[in-house]
């Protein structure tokens, strides 16, 4: 495991770097100018260029990504140009709301897309299995927003069981917390365990046609047994993949979904920082959220390989 690990560092090293200069790239590209957003739209040239030395935007593009570059190896991401604050400071102020959302859409999408995919990889009645496909379809066909919206309109102010907007820390109110966690976390979760479920589905379907099954069903093991011991353990290994790629969108869907529940996360940040063009915190968020992807599917991976000894012995 440690070498495969050592083969996959300079991927992710490259990965890193590559990120590094698009989300450095990617902010200024956009139309505005931070300093005319700190100074006033009645600023003189002079007052504007003053500031623009002040931030250091009048040095040329490639010094201030050097700079930003050897500043983060010191552990120095710099300071936030609206904000005036270490860009640190800001984001770790946001960062536990983010982190409670992502985890418990993680959580609920790991479950619920296991089982669906097991319920509709399973052998069951043709109207069960339509249900299932119905669910799954309609889990897959609404986007985030629609389904947070939804959830809001149904849970919240037709049936109102649940708080539709704001937060509480968990560390403060652990279970108050959790009520306002629960309708965003859903909203971020069904369309991604759609996805997983489908997958699952898929591979367990295709796992019934191989040979073992046929060898077991001779042998006259139980359905149920075939189910567990030899369907679903050789298909995990989609679900485990299909998980690592889904956590990525749960990051970018967080963004949506924080502004629907105005949630006082990292995605309301990212909206601010691009409205504001603070282009500091914009990219390290940017580059962040690259990197944890990046490891989240490494991570599936090193799984991936622990369930399936074949993937070790490729490797």
């Amino acid at each position: 495991m440690i070498s495969f690990l050592l083969r996959k560092l300079p991927s992710v090293a490259v990965v890193a770097l590559i990120s590094s200069a698009i989300a450095f790239i990617l902010p200024r590209l956009a139309p505005g100018d931070p300093a005319l957003a700190i100074a006033g739209s009645d600023a003189t040239p002079e007052q504007l260029a003053a500031v623009r030395e002040q931030m250091g935007l009048s040095k040329p593009l490639i010094q201030q990504y050097l700079d930003w570059m050897f500043g983060m190896f010191r552990g120095d991401f710099g300071q936030s140009f609206i904000m005036r604050r270490p860009v640190t400071t800001v984001i770790g102020s946001r960062l536990e709301s983010t982190l409670e959302l992502a985890f418990l859409a993680m959580l609920l999408m790991i479950a619920i897309g296991l089982v669906l995919g097991v319920l509709a990889g399973s052998p069951r009645s043709k109207w069960a299995r339509v249900v299932l496909d119905i669910m799954t379809t309609l889990f897959l066909a609404t986007p985030p927003f629609l389904t947070g919206l939804l959830l809001i309109l149904f849970l919240g102010i037709f049936f109102p069981i649940l708080p539709i907007s704001g937060e509480v820390g968990f560390f403060e109110n652990p279970w108050l917390a959790l009520q306002f966690l629960i309708l965003p976390a859903l909203a971020l979760a069904l369309p991604q365990a759609a996805i997983v479920a489908r997958l699952l589905q898929t591979a367990m379907n295709s796992a019934r046609g191989e040979d073992y099954v046929d060898l077991a069903k001779a042998k006259g093991v139980s359905p149920g047994r075939i189910t567990w011991r030899h369907v679903l353990r050789n298909s995990l290994g989609t679900a485990v993949v299909a998980l690592g790629l889904r956590a990525g969108d749960l990051l970018a869907g967080a963004i949506v979904i924080e502004a629907i529940f105005a949630r006082n996360g990292l995605g309301s940040l990212a909206v601010y920082s691009v409205q504001s063009r603070d282009y500091m915190v914009l990219q390290v968020l940017i580059l962040g959220a690259v990197i944890l992807a990046v490891f989240i599917q490494l991570f599936s991976e090193i799984i991936l390989a622990a369930l399936d000894p074949r993937i070790r012995l490729e490797s």
